[in-house]
């Protein structure tokens, strides 16, 4: 068994450090809020990420904002402190591929490889390992930590250099994104027709019109079920505008991710802090014009 460092365990790092402590592994963990629930499955606090990179040779991020990557990579007691021959350091988070890109060369004039990773899947998803891990970055240090990821998840995909995660997820969550508003709207409209609500939802999951995104989510618009959250509507429009950006550098019209982009950004303040299921209540609302 060996020594993992993860710096950002939230969401989706606490069920991937559960897992990974389940399997014997020693992980080391921080981040800038409370560590209990970590601590309390096992897991070893540290002081800052630069203690996490100087115990581990693996080290995995998953930061929510660009600016809480580069305090974790380039900060006071960052990863740059600690990065050493023969480290591999795996960004979780998702980020702008040039943004990513800018710690490659640092990491590695001092013989670490930063890896472009991501993960497709709610925490539920990544708790039950139904999550998919998607890698960009050379083949041998990918090889090199597959068989730690086989550990917290059954999927790893690479898909070729670095930035490809990075791409991939933005494809990815523009479908979750399309999905999850699909399913949406289709339920106001079922919740209007007087039909067996529990009993549409087991059709239309077991048919050709259902999606991972309907056979989750649709319960939860039943029910009026939006907290606590296992996605943020906010993060879904943040994926959609990056999905457009890279669209509009491949020369790409794209009709129906604006249209997606427009709804998101009307429904956003209504569902807040809430799932992003609550986006329901936004085409409930919207009336027909005349």
């Amino acid at each position: 068994m060996q020594t993992i460092g993860f710096v950002g365990v939230g969401l989706i790092g606490l069920p991937i450090c559960e897992h990974l402590l389940k399997k014997g592994h020693t992980v080391i963990g921080y981040r800038r809020s409370s560590l209990a629930e970590f601590e309390k499955l096992g897991g070893i606090r540290a002081k800052s990420p630069a203690d996490v990179g100087a115990q581990s040779d693996i080290v995995f991020t998953c930061l929510p904002t660009d600016a809480a990557l580069e305090e974790v990579i380039n900060g006071v007691d960052g990863l740059m402190k600690s990065a050493r021959p023969g480290q591999i350091i795996v960004e979780f988070g998702s980020h702008p591929v040039r943004f990513k890109e800018q710690y490659v060369k640092p990491l590695a004039d001092k013989g670490a490889v930063f890896l472009d990773g991501e993960v497709a899947g709610t925490p539920g998803m990544i708790a039950a390992r139904k999550g998919v891990i998607y890698l960009g970055g050379p083949a041998d240090a990918v090889k090199g930590i597959e068989p730690i990821i086989a550990d917290f998840a059954d999927l790893c995909v690479h898909l070729g250099d670095f930035g490809a995660a990075t791409k991939v997820k933005l494809v990815s969550n523009f479908l979750v994104a399309l999905h999850i508003a699909g399913t949406a709207q289709a339920m106001a409209l079922a919740m209007r027709t007087g039909v067996d609500i529990d009993l549409l939802i087991k059709a239309v999951a077991s048919g050709s019109g259902g999606s991972s995104a309907f056979a989750i989510r649709a319960p939860w618009m039943a029910e009026r079920r939006f907290m606590p959250p296992h996605g943020s509507a906010a993060g879904l429009a943040r994926y959609l505008d990056n999905a457009k950006e890279m669209a509009v550098e491949a020369g790409l019209e794209t009709e129906l991710l604006d249209s997606l982009i427009d709804i998101y950004a009307r429904a956003v303040p209504k569902i807040g802090d809430r799932d992003v299921a609550a986006i329901l209540e936004h085409f409930e609302t919207t009336t027909r014009q005349n």
